[in-house]
């Protein structure tokens, strides 16, 4: 198979030309800077300590799905028949949900394995700058896949692709096609996410493989507390194991997304039916590795917008405010390297 080069990806993402903030944001952090200079001298004197714990903690919903059944065409996903979903899910309404939250910015992970809808995907996020990038849908080892890279590539908010048990492909199989790992290198040059979603356990060793044969790639881990433990304790510790394994990779991230499930017909909105799950993964992965994300709208199948956000805040309200910040923003940018497009996105 002839393999076309990359020369842009080669050159780095740290090539590409960003503007800098504006001058609002400048004053904005100027501004902080000396209420924490402040504070810090009064606490000095005082011998009080400073309040800014209590300032919200900016929050960077990492998964999000767009579509639009209503464009020509239609959409693959979500089909007609679902009557939760087949209905457009564009940044505007999803906007109106994440500010009262505290949302201030989104990437919005690819909801269709059609070529065309990248550049769908692109356009739609570029409109609105809530938006700080887009996860976007590509084969790696096709024999498009080098130049669809590269010209995908030029965007600034296009941060990578997905690849996993979806779309009726399966990862554990196809990362041994001729040139699936040589497209993996090219996303690991141009410092791209390698984002997979509906793990098992086959799906999460293979993962590991990857992470050991690329180390250089960032891998993303989507829905993972949704996976589940193997309930057989031989199986429950061979995953365990891999997960490890997995966990210590230098650039590996999981997704605490799609934590609530439906159990008897009920769904629990109390953290405790979670903290276990949880509590192991942030134990495996760190602190450093977690990303929040909310699979809206895909979530309203199980529980609104609000309810799905609450259970993971209130699960992180038992950590520190620094753990806190990494798990809703500061870890989204080691991440998926995105820049932000607003004042009030954090840098």
């Amino acid at each position: 198979m002839r393999r076309s080069r990359l020369p842009l990806l080669a050159t780095g993402r740290g090539k590409i030309h960003m503007t800098s903030p504006d001058a609002t944001a400048t004053k904005i952090h100027r501004r902080d800077l000396l209420k924490s200079v402040a504070c810090v001298a009064g606490a000095l004197a005082t011998g009080e300590v400073c309040a800014s714990s209590a300032l919200p903690i900016p929050i960077i919903d990492t998964h999000i799905h767009l579509f639009d059944p209503t464009r020509p065409g239609g959409v693959p996903w979500p089909e007609p028949s679902d009557t939760v979903l087949y209905k457009p899910a564009l940044p505007d309404r999803y906007q109106k949900l994440a500010n009262s939250f505290g949302v201030v910015g989104a990437v919005a992970i690819e909801a269709s394995p059609l070529p065309k809808d990248n550049d769908w995907l692109l356009a739609t996020a570029k409109k609105n700058p809530l938006m700080v990038g887009i996860v976007g849908d590509l084969i790696p080892g096709s024999p498009e896949f080098a130049s669809e890279l590269e010209r995908l590539h030029k965007d600034p908010l296009f941060l990578g692709l997905r690849y996993g048990n979806l779309w009726n492909r399966n990862l554990v199989e196809d990362v041994n096609h001729p040139g699936f790992l040589d497209g993996l290198k090219l996303l690991s040059q141009g410092k791209l996410v390698f984002e997979s979603a509906n793990p098992n356990p086959a799906l999460i060793a293979t993962l590991a493989d990857i992470a050991d044969r690329v180390p250089e790639l960032t891998i993303v881990v989507d829905h993972l507390p949704h996976a589940g433990f193997p309930v057989d304790e031989a199986a429950k510790t061979a995953y365990l194991q891999t997960l490890r394994r997995l966990g210590g990779a230098q650039r590996v991230y999981i997704k605490l997304s799609e934590i609530p499930l439906e159990q008897d017909g009920k769904v629990s909105k109390d953290v405790a039916s979670y903290q276990d799950t949880l509590d192991e993964l942030w134990d495996i992965f760190g602190e450093d590795k977690v990303l929040f994300g909310s699979d809206w709208p895909n979530s309203d199948h199980v529980l609104p917008y609000l309810e799905t956000v609450s259970i993971l805040k209130n699960y992180a309200a038992g950590k520190s405010r620094i753990a806190q910040e990494k798990l809703f923003w500061r870890n989204s940018i080691h991440a998926y390297r995105w820049h932000p497009r607003l004042p009030n996105q954090p840098r």
